[in-house]
């Protein structure tokens, strides 16, 4: 087992202790630039753009998945800076995120008020030219750590009454104007399933110093800005584990041998056919799930299709986490009893992935996020422009066909939540069978063609399948 997910984190004394060698890790991190890679280069950073990060992201949760989850939110916080902070907050936080001085996070979440943001209790006050803030959030990934100097809070706060619209958006250093800490506590860490390196905190509080960020009342639209960069993040987050299952499970099979083959010859466990077909689903997880993110990221660099960007997020969310965790089941498969084993690490994958199917809003409430409101305006418009234009191919003119059919019987009842679940996944299916089309064309680029090749039939099978299926019970489920 990995020292960091056998120690864990540690409260001592009110503050959060890293496990070993992350303070360490940290400041290699940092010294190297990594964390103003994206951010822009009159700020210090490298300007490298969205696809850039997104590449390192996956790197870096692929090998450790909580050191990622601790410094993963900066690149979100700068974002939100840049586009809702004023000239004076800009100068002041976004030297530190750039350098690595300081981390973020992001404090949404309450008991009683998870995906409901309407019931958030925690409020602030004007307090001459500051604010304050009084309540207590949970689940807060890296509420503290020891691996920065500062850490910047952005903490959704009531500022009145009037349900989502008495939200206001605040930043929270963890030091206080005079020099001291802010009066933020952590009282927790939660002990969990995964992710053990990463301190998921309870925390307090108490008239904590804060400075509003954009508009009063505009906190979610503020908010939103980092919530959606952490969802893309996630989707990474699966592909990564999907990846990571592919390698360990292929490495291991190639070399552990077991039974004959049909000629009587000692057969490796990679000669078998299940076991291949087993590779084959996991690798297509994590490639297909790959070219989703990249699209989502790309686009969203680009700038000119918020539209796509706003629905590509939630579909990819939900597919590669579903497909981390299937990815981690398949690789342990794979492994047999030593699978299952600390020592071969997939049992760690198979922890770490879990949430990700959970947190940043669970793949269910994106799915009735799709068929409520997505489907209605632009954003529905843009995916299906963009199948639309790989239409010559014969599946994907088939699966859009499916996917027109079945939006237009989700319009037509008057509760589409039960059709969600398979609405998203015909919606993931059409839109893979455009990317396993642009991945066939540029497969000679590959080191392994006919490897790429022989995951594009295999998908193309599959997503025939799998599109009547889901069309069909929507057709049902419909009436």
């Amino acid at each position: 087992m990995p020292p960091g997910d056998a120690e864990g984190c540690r409260l001592e004394n009110g503050r959060v202790q890293m496990p070993d060698g992350f303070r360490d890790a940290y400041h290699a991190y940092a010294e190297q630039g990594w964390p103003g890679l994206s951010a822009p280069e009159e700020h210090g950073g490298q300007g490298l753009g969205d696809i850039m990060q997104a590449i390192v992201v996956e790197i870096l949760a692929g090998a450790n998945h909580s050191f990622q989850m601790v410094t993963g939110l900066v690149p979100g916080a700068i974002r939100t800076l840049l586009r809702f902070g004023t000239d004076t907050q800009k100068a002041q936080h976004l030297p530190g995120l750039v350098s690595g001085q300081t981390l973020a996070t992001m404090c949404l979440t309450e008991p009683g008020a998870g995906s409901d943001l309407s019931r958030i209790r925690c409020r602030a006050r004007q307090d001459g030219e500051i604010w304050r803030i009084e309540g207590e959030k949970i689940f807060i990934s890296g509420g503290d750590q020891d691996m920065s100097e500062t850490i910047l809070h952005l903490v959704l706060a009531r500022t009145s009454d009037d349900g989502i619209k008495g939200l206001s958006l605040f930043l929270c250093p963890s030091e206080a104007c005079d020099g001291k800490r802010n009066k933020v506590s952590v009282t927790r860490i939660e002990e969990k399933m995964g992710l053990h390196a990463s301190p998921t905190c309870q925390m307090v509080f108490d008239e904590a110093e804060a400075e509003l960020i954009g508009e009063e009342g505009q906190g979610l639209l503020a908010m939103f800005t980092m919530m959606n960069h952490a969802r893309a993040d996630v989707a990474l987050q699966g592909v990564a584990h999907a990846a990571r299952a592919y390698d360990i499970a292929t490495s291991y099979a190639v070399d552990r041998m077991q039974g004959r083959q049909g000629d009587g010859t000692p057969a490796a466990l990679a000669d078998h056919a299940d076991v291949r077909r087993m590779f084959d689903e996991i690798d297509r997880l994590a490639i297909g799930g790959r070219a989703m993110t990249h699209l989502a990221f790309v686009t969203m660099e680009r700038g000119d299709n918020p539209a796509l960007v706003e629905i590509l997020t939630p579909v990819a969310k939900s597919y590669c986490t579903d497909a981390g965790m299937r990815a981690a089941e398949l690789g342990m498969q794979v492994l047999g009893g030593y699978g299952y084993l600390q020592e071969y690490r997939l049992e760690q994958t198979y922890r770490d992935a879990r949430i990700t199917a959970i947190y940043e809003g669970a793949n269910g409430i994106h799915a009735r996020a799709l068929v409520t409101r997505l489907i209605k305006g632009e954003p529905a418009k843009a995916l299906e422009d963009w199948i639309a234009h790989h239409q010559a191919d014969p599946l994907v003119n088939e699966c859009l066909t499916l996917w027109r059919e079945a939006r237009e019987n989700v319009l037509d009842v008057k509760d589409p939540t039960p059709l969600a679940h398979d609405f998203m996944a015909l919606t993931q299916i059409a839109l893979l069978a455009g990317l396993w089309v642009r991945i066939a064309e540029v497969a000679d680029k590959h080191s392994d063609e006919a490897r790429i090749r022989n995951l594009v039939e295999r998908s193309r099978l599959v997503l025939r399948a799998e599109g009547v299926m889901h069309a069909q019970m929507i057709a049902a489920l419909s009436g």
